[in-house]
């Protein structure tokens, strides 16, 4: 047991307490939420070491023991999304510097977006389902403020539709969690392990709570059908809170679906994860689609988003090493480079001084550095190698030829193909052509806006290079959801 594990919830939440008292003096919040930013990285960096070399690291608050008390559980899986929010996070923090504008700063900008960070990252290392319920709130009781921020209209009229069917699938969280316990009596995940996993026989009504939790974690994580409200709702606020949501959101609920169906629901797989399998290839397909059809450069990512979920959730149904190792890999990748891609997208729309595709041309004769970027982080995400997208596909595929899904790995494959074609059109659109405004005609700046990108495609371009380094990080983790057990001991102290 450590205290280390509790230090990133608690590091991004102290600041936004502090913040909460100081609304007025804007030049103290940048460089407190600043030191909070490298403190995180800090801490988390030093927190997978430990965990390399002494294992899954846990806290139980209060003293009191699991399955009654509270746990917070550090596995390598947990630690690896948590750093990979840190460094996401400080990115966008320092694009919003020289982006959010004055009277938003005024308004407990900084404040909100640390709880937001301080959901996230409770999500992920929390030990129990009941826990995971409150980080999600505080997650999004956050962000239905940060979505509003600035009061404009098409952010007051999407807001609507993104806070109504959050509270329904919230709603529908609290009662899955009712069903759980009232079929298990638990809600910790490694004693819900241990349970479900000395059934003798398959359990209908354990089945009905599996797809239950699908449709709630799918609500979030913007799974087929359930992903309409997202598109038009990441695409209304300003770039660094599009940002923020796009690169982290929607991964606590694939992460969500990834810890429960590979610890928790795995007493009837033959079900539960082909309907995941089916699930996710209607999602790359539905997700590129729309990506094809925008003419909008924010829609354009935004269906990509969509797309990155079929992706790493086709990893998880494989329920093997290599799709698991993929879909880690993948998401961690995806993290990044669609934060990096969503402020490239911000600073253009900064420029262009408008989002569509077709009012934007010649970008590179003025930001040659921008437009080179884009391209580096756009062949990233199609998985060019050795960029980073290029190991998690390489990985899936291996995963979904092992479990014998060579239908799903063709929709994947065709599905890169259409990303690439839906990407390199915005950069040969946006960037080249005739040049529609001169210098002096551009409706802003991007000055100060480049190096949180650089920043991001740097890392990205680190975890494709680097990937020998990462890899033993990456089986790690794969490797406690192969091997429940490891999980279960080191909760359990069994």
């Amino acid at each position: 047991m450590t205290n280390l594990v509790i230090l990133p919830i608690l590091i991004p939440l102290l600041t936004g307490v502090i913040l909460l008292f100081i609304p007025k003096n804007i030049p103290f919040q940048k460089i407190l939420s600043l030191i909070s930013g490298l403190s995180l990285i800090s801490v988390n960096i030093f927190l997978i070491l430990n965990i390399l070399n002494n294992g899954i690291q846990t806290l139980e608050l209060g003293g009191w023991q699991p399955p009654f008390g509270i746990v917070l559980v550090g596995d390598m899986l947990a630690v690896l999304l948590v750093t990979t929010t840190s460094t996401v996070s400080l990115a966008v923090l320092l694009f919003s510097f020289y982006s959010i504008g004055a009277e938003r700063e005024k308004f407990y900008y900084y404040p909100f977006y640390q709880f937001l960070i301080t959901g996230v990252i409770g999500a992920f290392l929390t030990g129990d389902i009941f826990n995971l319920f409150v980080f999600f709130e505080v997650m999004l009781i956050a962000s239905y403020i940060l979505i509003v921020h600035g009061g404009t209209k098409v952010q007051l009229r999407e807001s609507f539709k993104y806070v109504l069917v959050n509270i329904i699938s919230s709603a529908l969280f609290v009662i899955g969690v009712a069903y759980l316990y009232a079929v298990t009596g638990t809600l910790n995940m490694a004693h819900l392990s241990e349970r479900i996993g000395s059934l003798e026989t398959g359990a209908p009504i354990l089945t009905v709570i599996a797809v239950l939790f699908l449709i709630v974690f799918g609500l979030k994580g913007a799974l087929f059908p359930l992903y309409f409200w997202l598109p038009a709702s990441y695409a209304a606020p300003p770039s660094a809170i599009a940002a923020i949501f796009g690169a982290l959101l929607t991964k606590v609920g694939i992460y969500s679906i990834f810890r429960t169906y590979s610890i928790v629901f795995i007493h009837d797989t033959g079900y539960t994860h082909q309907i995941l399998a089916v699930l996710a290839a209607i999602t790359m397909l539905a997700g590129v689609i729309g990506a094809i059809a925008h003419q909008d450069v924010k829609k354009i990512l935004v269906y990509n988003v969509i797309v990155a979920v079929g992706f790493v959730l086709f990893g998880v149904a494989t329920l093997t090493e290599a799709g698991f190792m993929g879909a880690i890999y993948y998401l961690i990748h995806d993290m990044v480079i669609k934060g990096a891609l969503f402020l490239m997208i911000g600073a253009m729309v900064v420029v262009a001084g408008t989002s569509h595709l077709k009012e934007m041309s010649g970008l590179i004769k003025h930001h040659p550095k921008l437009g080179w970027m884009f391209f580096t982080a756009t062949m990233a995400l199609v998985g060019v190698p050795p960029l980073s997208g290029f190991i998690g596909k390489l990985l899936l595929v291996q995963g979904g030829v092992d479990s014998g899904q060579y239908w799903i790995v063709a929709v994947m494959m065709l599905t890169s193909l259409l990303v690439m074609y839906s990407m390199i059109r915005i950069f040969l659109n946006g960037f080249y052509g005739k040049i529609i405004l001169k210098e002096a005609d551009q409706y802003g700046t991007t000055k100060g806006l480049l190096f949180p990108c650089a920043i991001l495609v740097a890392v990205s371009v680190f975890l494709g290079l680097g990937a020998q380094a990462l890899y033993p990080l990456v089986a790690t983790a794969a490797e406690t959801l192969l091997q429940p057990e490891i999980y279960i001991d080191a909760v359990l102290k069994e």
